[in-house]
């Protein structure tokens, strides 16, 4: 049986991409590979864009999207907050709770 192996390469700088990030702007739809680390500050450098936007529609249904609004938002915030406090957390997947209530906690 043949394998076939799919490495995805991060389009800015061509290291190994962990995640495909959806997006539009001005009515079109872009996909972009990014490695966590680029994908990391495309989500600090659009954070502040999606904070004061609204949402319109739903969640596009892509299977590697990733949260929008004013998720995305929250999640990349409580991930630098976290770091900052030395907390172990993945830079992708769910945000455990006990975390997001003590971040919440310390930013009333």
């Amino acid at each position: 049986m043949q394998k076939k192996v799919v490495v995805l390469v991060d389009d800015r700088d061509g290291s190994v991409a962990k995640q495909t990030i959806s997006f539009a702007f001005k009515g079109v739809s872009y996909e972009i590979d990014l490695s966590d680390q680029n994908a990391e500050q495309f989500e600090r450098d659009i954070e502040p864009w999606i904070s004061a936007a609204r949402r319109v529609g739903g969640r596009l249904n892509s299977r590697r999207s990733t949260p929008c609004g004013d998720a995305e938002a929250k999640s990349v915030r409580v991930r630098r907050w976290a770091r900052e406090k030395g907390i172990e957390l993945s830079d992708r997947g769910r945000i455990p709770s006990a975390i997001i209530e003590q971040f919440e906690k310390e930013n009333r």
